[in-house]
């Protein structure tokens, strides 16, 4: 047998090898050059019917989660669940609709519930930017002082709930 016919077959193992580590690998985690720093400004518009918030409220000496979210996303719906549980167990939950309508969102939150304390609109994705958003959901836990300990793209399940969120908000009330 030719060398050379086994190169197909090496080259597909080789890409396998590589897909299944990187689907299976969940420790890694987009990085983000946010943690550790404080939290950037807001530049949101108000949400109708909704109690505001900026960078004060954010380093108001309470934990609490920032956390970005759409109508029209379906990852969105998947942790929604999660975001309700906490805001029930008295977590403060800052929501930020990005790039959304508020009649659109209003519906959402009206179908699900809202868990929001407090909620703004990102029309143009500016503070999506500048939070350096890779997509929605996006949560980011926030310290007393306004400092980013953890952010997490993607939905929440109960198993990040459990093995990230909730640790790095431990972290945060140190």
């Amino acid at each position: 047998m030719k060398p050379l016919l086994l190169l197909p077959v090496v080259i597909f193992a080789g890409i396998l090898g590589m897909g299944g580590h990187a689907l299976f690998n969940k420790e890694e985690g987009l990085p983000s050059t946010r943690e550790g720093g404080v939290a950037p400004g807001l530049t949101v518009s108000a949400f109708p019917n909704a109690e505001s918030f900026d960078a004060a409220t954010l380093a108001d000496g309470e934990v609490k989660l920032v956390n970005f979210w759409a109508s029209w996303c379906a990852p969105c719906r998947v942790e929604h669940p999660q975001l309700v549980e906490m805001a029930e167990e008295g977590v403060p939950i800052y929501g930020v609709n990005y790039k959304d309508t508020p009649e659109n969102a209003a519906k959402f939150l009206g179908d699900l519930g809202d868990p929001f304390a407090a909620l703004v609109q990102d029309d143009t994705g500016r503070t999506g930017l500048d939070w350096g958003l890779y997509g929605v959901p996006e949560t980011f836990v926030i310290d007393g002082d306004g400092v980013v300990i953890k952010r997490f793209a993607g939905p929440i399940t109960e198993e990040i709930l459990d093995k990230i969120i909730r640790p790095a908000m431990e972290e945060a009330a140190e």
